[in-house]
Protein backbone atom coordinates (compact mmCIF):
# COMPACT_ATOMS: atom_id res chain seq x y z
CA UNK A 1 0.00 0.00 0.00
CA UNK A 2 1.12 3.53 -0.88
CA UNK A 3 0.04 6.20 1.94
CA UNK A 4 -0.10 9.83 1.27
CA UNK A 5 0.18 11.74 4.89
CA UNK A 6 -1.00 15.62 4.60
CA UNK A 7 -0.46 18.64 7.12
CA UNK A 8 -3.23 20.22 7.66
CA UNK A 9 -4.43 23.75 9.40
CA UNK A 10 -7.43 26.05 7.94
CA UNK A 11 -6.98 25.11 4.17
CA UNK A 12 -10.97 25.96 3.38
CA UNK A 13 -9.44 27.39 0.13
CA UNK A 14 -7.27 24.95 -1.11
CA UNK A 15 -7.80 21.45 0.37
CA UNK A 16 -10.93 20.54 -2.57
CA UNK A 17 -7.94 20.53 -5.24
CA UNK A 18 -5.39 18.95 -3.41
CA UNK A 19 -7.38 15.88 -2.55
CA UNK A 20 -9.28 16.20 -5.26
CA UNK A 21 -5.82 15.46 -7.26
CA UNK A 22 -5.11 12.69 -5.69
CA UNK A 23 -8.41 11.15 -6.30
CA UNK A 24 -7.98 11.13 -10.47
CA UNK A 25 -4.74 9.16 -9.97
CA UNK A 26 -3.83 6.94 -12.50
CA UNK A 27 -3.43 3.53 -10.62
CA UNK A 28 -0.10 2.76 -9.03
CA UNK A 29 -0.66 -1.01 -8.88
CA UNK A 30 -1.13 -1.39 -5.55
CA UNK A 31 -3.79 0.42 -3.29
CA UNK A 32 -3.49 3.95 -1.67
CA UNK A 33 -4.91 5.97 1.17
CA UNK A 34 -4.53 9.65 2.12
CA UNK A 35 -4.21 10.25 6.01
CA UNK A 36 -4.56 14.51 6.44
CA UNK A 37 -3.55 15.26 10.27
CA UNK A 38 -5.61 18.27 10.96
CA UNK A 39 -4.68 20.45 13.89
CA UNK A 40 -7.59 21.78 14.88
CA UNK A 41 -9.06 24.58 12.01
CA UNK A 42 -11.67 26.37 12.19
CA UNK A 43 -12.39 27.56 8.79
CA UNK A 44 -14.58 25.19 7.52
CA UNK A 45 -11.84 22.49 6.63
CA UNK A 46 -13.11 19.78 9.36
CA UNK A 47 -16.45 20.41 7.30
CA UNK A 48 -14.53 19.23 4.32
CA UNK A 49 -12.43 16.19 5.04
CA UNK A 50 -15.44 14.94 6.43
CA UNK A 51 -17.57 15.12 3.36
CA UNK A 52 -14.54 13.85 1.94
CA UNK A 53 -14.09 10.83 4.20
CA UNK A 54 -17.62 9.91 3.55
CA UNK A 55 -17.69 9.73 -0.22
CA UNK A 56 -14.27 8.07 -0.63
CA UNK A 57 -13.29 5.27 1.57
CA UNK A 58 -9.40 6.06 0.84
CA UNK A 59 -9.33 9.21 2.75
CA UNK A 60 -9.26 10.10 6.18
CA UNK A 61 -8.25 12.12 8.44
CA UNK A 62 -7.14 12.11 12.08
CA UNK A 63 -6.33 15.03 14.73
CA UNK A 64 -3.48 16.82 15.96
CA UNK A 65 -3.77 18.50 18.56
CA UNK A 66 -0.11 19.91 18.77
CA UNK A 67 -0.78 21.69 16.01
CA UNK A 68 2.45 22.25 13.70
CA UNK A 69 3.99 20.30 10.87
CA UNK A 70 6.14 17.58 12.26
CA UNK A 71 3.63 16.25 14.81
CA UNK A 72 1.42 16.15 12.08
CA UNK A 73 3.90 14.24 9.98
CA UNK A 74 4.53 11.50 12.92
CA UNK A 75 0.78 11.31 14.02
CA UNK A 76 0.23 10.60 10.11
CA UNK A 77 3.28 7.90 9.69
CA UNK A 78 2.26 6.17 12.45
CA UNK A 79 -1.06 5.79 11.70
CA UNK A 80 -0.57 4.35 7.94
CA UNK A 81 -0.80 1.36 6.54
CA UNK A 82 1.42 1.76 3.40
CA UNK A 83 4.98 0.44 2.82
CA UNK A 84 5.79 3.76 1.21
CA UNK A 85 4.69 6.47 2.73
CA UNK A 86 4.47 9.94 0.42
CA UNK A 87 4.69 13.20 2.13
CA UNK A 88 2.01 16.01 0.64
CA UNK A 89 1.17 19.95 1.39
CA UNK A 90 -2.58 20.95 1.38
CA UNK A 91 -1.34 23.55 -0.50
CA UNK A 92 -0.72 21.56 -3.04
CA UNK A 93 -2.03 19.38 -6.29
CA UNK A 94 -0.45 16.63 -8.01
CA UNK A 95 0.16 15.31 -11.22
CA UNK A 96 -2.14 12.43 -11.98
CA UNK A 97 0.54 9.82 -12.66
CA UNK A 98 2.40 11.65 -9.35
CA UNK A 99 1.39 8.26 -7.32
CA UNK A 100 2.69 5.97 -10.00
CA UNK A 101 6.20 7.84 -11.02
CA UNK A 102 6.91 7.47 -6.99
CA UNK A 103 6.28 4.10 -7.01
CA UNK A 104 8.60 3.23 -10.52
CA UNK A 105 11.25 5.03 -9.00
CA UNK A 106 11.57 3.59 -5.59
CA UNK A 107 11.52 0.23 -7.80
CA UNK A 108 14.61 1.12 -9.99
CA UNK A 109 16.64 3.08 -7.22
CA UNK A 110 16.63 0.42 -4.49
CA UNK A 111 19.82 2.31 -2.42
CA UNK A 112 17.64 5.18 -2.12
CA UNK A 113 15.35 5.27 0.90
CA UNK A 114 13.37 8.86 -0.49
CA UNK A 115 12.61 9.75 -3.98
CA UNK A 116 11.06 13.41 -4.86
CA UNK A 117 10.76 15.24 -8.11
CA UNK A 118 9.97 19.43 -8.93
CA UNK A 119 7.05 21.07 -7.30
CA UNK A 120 6.04 23.91 -9.74
CA UNK A 121 4.86 27.47 -8.63
CA UNK A 122 1.12 28.45 -9.22
CA UNK A 123 0.65 32.18 -8.57
CA UNK A 124 -2.55 33.98 -7.54
CA UNK A 125 -1.22 37.49 -7.30
CA UNK A 126 1.53 39.56 -9.20
CA UNK A 127 3.41 39.81 -6.45
CA UNK A 128 3.13 35.69 -5.78
CA UNK A 129 4.22 35.36 -9.34
CA UNK A 130 7.19 37.62 -8.40
CA UNK A 131 8.09 35.75 -5.06
CA UNK A 132 7.56 32.37 -7.05
CA UNK A 133 9.94 33.66 -10.08
CA UNK A 134 12.92 34.26 -7.45
CA UNK A 135 11.95 31.20 -5.40
CA UNK A 136 12.63 28.89 -8.67
CA UNK A 137 16.23 30.45 -9.46
CA UNK A 138 19.96 29.24 -8.51
CA UNK A 139 20.28 32.83 -7.30
CA UNK A 140 17.28 32.81 -4.96
CA UNK A 141 17.47 29.18 -3.56
CA UNK A 142 21.04 27.94 -4.42
CA UNK A 143 21.07 24.56 -6.19
CA UNK A 144 17.49 22.75 -4.96
CA UNK A 145 16.67 20.81 -7.78
CA UNK A 146 12.59 20.48 -6.52
CA UNK A 147 12.63 23.99 -6.65
CA UNK A 148 15.13 24.85 -10.30
CA UNK A 149 14.55 22.10 -11.84
CA UNK A 150 17.03 19.43 -13.46
CA UNK A 151 18.38 16.14 -14.71
CA UNK A 152 17.64 13.37 -12.55
CA UNK A 153 19.71 12.13 -9.86
CA UNK A 154 20.99 11.94 -6.55
CA UNK A 155 20.36 15.20 -4.77
CA UNK A 156 20.66 15.78 -0.63
CA UNK A 157 16.66 16.70 -0.07
CA UNK A 158 13.89 17.18 -2.06
CA UNK A 159 10.42 18.09 -0.84
CA UNK A 160 7.23 15.78 -0.72
CA UNK A 161 9.23 13.50 -0.64
CA UNK A 162 7.87 9.58 -0.80
CA UNK A 163 10.00 7.29 1.84
CA UNK A 164 10.18 3.73 2.53
CA UNK A 165 8.50 2.46 5.74
CA UNK A 166 12.13 1.02 6.96
CA UNK A 167 13.77 4.25 6.54
CA UNK A 168 11.18 5.49 9.45
CA UNK A 169 11.97 1.98 11.01
CA UNK A 170 15.69 2.75 10.95
CA UNK A 171 16.39 6.54 11.57
CA UNK A 172 13.18 7.41 13.23
CA UNK A 173 10.85 9.83 12.44
CA UNK A 174 10.43 13.90 11.88
CA UNK A 175 12.44 15.71 14.79
CA UNK A 176 8.88 17.33 16.86
CA UNK A 177 11.12 20.63 17.92
CA UNK A 178 11.60 21.95 14.46
CA UNK A 179 8.39 24.08 13.38
CA UNK A 180 10.72 24.94 10.00
CA UNK A 181 13.83 22.76 8.34
CA UNK A 182 12.27 19.42 9.74
CA UNK A 183 12.00 17.55 6.26
CA UNK A 184 15.39 18.94 5.65
CA UNK A 185 17.24 17.51 9.14
CA UNK A 186 15.00 14.41 8.50
CA UNK A 187 16.46 14.22 5.06
CA UNK A 188 19.95 14.40 6.18
CA UNK A 189 19.83 11.74 8.93
CA UNK A 190 18.14 9.72 6.00
CA UNK A 191 21.68 10.25 3.61
CA UNK A 192 23.67 10.21 6.49
CA UNK A 193 22.50 6.96 7.66
CA UNK A 194 23.64 5.49 4.40
CA UNK A 195 20.20 5.59 2.46
CA UNK A 196 19.93 8.03 -1.12
CA UNK A 197 17.78 10.57 -1.90
CA UNK A 198 16.64 10.16 -5.95
CA UNK A 199 15.19 13.15 -7.96
CA UNK A 200 13.29 12.23 -10.57
CA UNK A 201 11.72 15.78 -12.69
CA UNK A 202 9.22 13.64 -13.96
CA UNK A 203 7.46 13.52 -10.40
CA UNK A 204 5.66 16.94 -10.66
CA UNK A 205 3.56 18.59 -8.06
CA UNK A 206 1.91 22.35 -7.69
CA UNK A 207 1.90 24.33 -4.49
CA UNK A 208 -0.43 27.48 -4.65
CA UNK A 209 1.94 30.17 -3.41
CA UNK A 210 0.14 33.37 -0.84
CA UNK A 211 3.09 35.44 0.19
CA UNK A 212 3.57 38.67 0.68
CA UNK A 213 7.13 40.01 0.62
CA UNK A 214 6.91 40.75 4.69
CA UNK A 215 5.80 37.36 4.96
CA UNK A 216 8.83 36.52 2.56
CA UNK A 217 11.39 38.12 4.47
CA UNK A 218 9.87 36.41 8.13
CA UNK A 219 9.42 32.75 6.50
CA UNK A 220 13.17 32.96 5.08
CA UNK A 221 14.33 34.40 8.69
CA UNK A 222 12.82 31.59 10.35
CA UNK A 223 14.92 29.20 7.61
CA UNK A 224 17.85 30.47 8.70
CA UNK A 225 16.96 30.64 12.25
CA UNK A 226 15.90 27.04 12.55
CA UNK A 227 18.73 26.00 10.55
CA UNK A 228 21.32 26.72 13.26
CA UNK A 229 19.22 24.44 15.38
CA UNK A 230 19.41 21.83 13.47
CA UNK A 231 23.39 21.99 12.73
CA UNK A 232 23.59 22.68 16.56
CA UNK A 233 21.75 19.11 16.94
CA UNK A 234 24.37 17.59 14.64
CA UNK A 235 27.43 19.30 14.94
CA UNK A 236 27.67 19.86 11.60
CA UNK A 237 27.24 22.34 8.70
CA UNK A 238 24.28 20.33 6.44
CA UNK A 239 24.79 22.00 3.64
CA UNK A 240 27.56 24.41 2.92
CA UNK A 241 24.78 27.09 0.25
CA UNK A 242 22.92 27.91 3.60
CA UNK A 243 26.42 29.72 4.91
CA UNK A 244 26.56 32.33 1.75
CA UNK A 245 23.66 35.14 2.68
CA UNK A 246 25.03 35.03 6.09
CA UNK A 247 28.62 35.16 4.96
CA UNK A 248 27.13 37.96 2.81
CA UNK A 249 25.53 39.93 5.25
CA UNK A 250 28.74 39.34 7.48
CA UNK A 251 31.26 41.19 4.22
CA UNK A 252 28.53 44.11 4.21
CA UNK A 253 28.66 44.57 7.75
CA UNK A 254 32.14 44.57 7.93
CA UNK A 255 32.73 47.18 5.03
CA UNK A 256 29.91 49.29 6.50
CA UNK A 257 32.38 49.32 9.38
CA UNK A 258 35.75 50.13 7.87
CA UNK A 259 34.02 52.48 5.67
CA UNK A 260 32.50 54.48 9.02
CA UNK A 261 35.80 54.17 10.20
CA UNK A 262 37.14 56.56 7.35
CA UNK A 263 34.45 58.63 7.86
CA UNK A 264 35.35 59.60 11.57
CA UNK A 265 39.11 59.40 10.75
CA UNK A 266 40.10 56.54 13.21
CA UNK A 267 41.26 54.37 10.07
CA UNK A 268 45.13 54.41 8.87
CA UNK A 269 45.28 56.57 5.70
CA UNK A 270 46.58 53.75 3.75
CA UNK A 271 43.32 51.68 4.02
CA UNK A 272 41.07 55.09 3.11
CA UNK A 273 38.51 53.52 0.20
CA UNK A 274 38.97 50.35 1.55
CA UNK A 275 35.34 49.93 3.09
CA UNK A 276 33.43 51.55 0.67
CA UNK A 277 35.66 50.00 -2.12
CA UNK A 278 34.35 46.25 -0.45
CA UNK A 279 30.44 47.22 0.44
CA UNK A 280 29.78 48.86 -3.12
CA UNK A 281 31.11 46.27 -4.81
CA UNK A 282 29.58 43.58 -2.49
CA UNK A 283 26.43 45.85 -3.78
CA UNK A 284 27.52 45.67 -7.61
CA UNK A 285 27.94 42.10 -7.63
CA UNK A 286 24.69 41.18 -6.15
CA UNK A 287 23.14 43.97 -8.19
CA UNK A 288 24.66 42.44 -11.86
CA UNK A 289 23.41 38.86 -11.40
CA UNK A 290 20.38 39.45 -9.33
CA UNK A 291 19.39 41.50 -12.12
CA UNK A 292 20.48 39.12 -14.79
CA UNK A 293 18.52 36.03 -12.84
CA UNK A 294 15.53 38.42 -12.48
CA UNK A 295 15.29 39.07 -16.36
CA UNK A 296 15.90 35.70 -17.09
CA UNK A 297 12.92 34.41 -14.69
CA UNK A 298 10.71 37.46 -15.73
CA UNK A 299 7.62 36.77 -18.10
CA UNK A 300 7.90 40.83 -18.08
CA UNK A 301 10.05 43.31 -17.80
CA UNK A 302 7.82 44.73 -15.54
CA UNK A 303 8.44 41.85 -12.89
CA UNK A 304 11.94 42.82 -12.64
CA UNK A 305 12.05 44.78 -10.00
CA UNK A 306 9.73 42.81 -7.89
CA UNK A 307 11.91 39.98 -8.50
CA UNK A 308 14.93 42.02 -7.55
CA UNK A 309 13.23 42.73 -4.13
CA UNK A 310 12.13 38.83 -3.75
CA UNK A 311 15.91 38.09 -3.75
CA UNK A 312 16.52 40.54 -1.45
CA UNK A 313 14.04 39.62 1.08
CA UNK A 314 15.27 35.57 0.65
CA UNK A 315 18.50 36.82 0.95
CA UNK A 316 18.81 39.14 4.15
CA UNK A 317 16.26 37.14 5.69
CA UNK A 318 18.01 34.26 5.74
CA UNK A 319 21.31 35.39 6.92
CA UNK A 320 19.62 37.57 9.21
CA UNK A 321 17.77 34.31 10.81
CA UNK A 322 21.08 32.71 10.34
CA UNK A 323 23.13 35.18 12.48
CA UNK A 324 19.99 35.35 15.28
CA UNK A 325 20.41 31.62 15.52
CA UNK A 326 23.86 31.82 16.24
CA UNK A 327 23.75 34.54 18.61
CA UNK A 328 20.65 32.49 20.11
CA UNK A 329 21.59 28.57 20.10
CA UNK A 330 26.01 28.74 20.08
CA UNK A 331 26.66 32.01 22.09
CA UNK A 332 23.92 32.57 24.63
CA UNK A 333 22.99 28.61 24.58
CA UNK A 334 19.15 29.39 24.43
CA UNK A 335 15.95 27.39 23.72
CA UNK A 336 14.37 28.67 20.28
CA UNK A 337 12.51 31.35 20.43
CA UNK A 338 8.51 31.05 20.60
CA UNK A 339 8.49 34.33 18.19
CA UNK A 340 10.25 32.60 15.59
CA UNK A 341 8.01 29.49 15.57
CA UNK A 342 4.73 31.36 13.70
CA UNK A 343 4.07 29.81 10.72
CA UNK A 344 4.06 32.26 7.60
CA UNK A 345 3.30 31.33 3.77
Amino acid sequence: MISVVIPCLNEAPYIDATLRSLTVQKDPGMPWEVIVADGGSTDGTREKLEAWSAKESAIRWIDNPQKTTPHALNAGIETARGELVAILGAHAEVAEDWLCRNVRAMEAHPESGCVGGVVEQVHGTPTSQRIGAAMSTPFGVGDAKFRTGGGAGHVDTVAFGAYRREVFDEIGLFDAALTRNQDDEFNFRLVNSGWRIWFDPRIRSQYHVRSTYRNLIRQYFQYGYWKVFVNQKHRTVTTWRQVVPAVYLLILAIASLCWGMEYLGSWHPMWNGFGASIFTSALFLWGVVGTGSAIASASSYRDVPGILRAFAMIHVGYGAGYWKGILDFLVLRRQPASAHSDLTR
